[in-house]
């Protein structure tokens, strides 16, 4: 049967690859141009029209979702102030109570 194990030499590679490269090119162009109309159908093209409809669509709700949660911050930074306000005269009123609750106390 011949030896398992061929070694070829590099004028072997060259000459194989002179005869099969042609043949690959022209199988990769039939193959390119066949499938190149069947991806650009009748079908397609409206699922290629509602793709990008879609797209611009996911590209609106991203930019009103960013203005929404800018405007979600600027309240979130407004409820903050209040409360720390909130805090402030919560901790001036409970002063005011211990000290009246202290001045009661030693009058008494």
């Amino acid at each position: 049967m011949g030896d398992p194990q061929m070694v070829l030499r590099d004028e072997d590679v060259q000459r194989i690859a002179e005869y099969v490269k042609p043949w690959i090119s022209e199988n990769v162009r039939t193959a390119v141009r066949d499938a190149v109309p069947n991806r650009v159908s009748g079908l397609d093209i409206p699922l290629l029209e509602r793709m990008v409809r879609v797209e611009e669509e996911l590209k609106s709700q991203r930019e009103l979702m960013t203005v929404r949660f800018e405007a979600m911050d600027r309240r979130f930074d407004a409820t903050t102030a209040q409360i720390r306000r909130t805090d402030w005269f919560m901790g001036i009123g409970f002063t005011i109570v211990t000290v009246a609750v202290m001045l009661v106390g030693l009058l008494l």
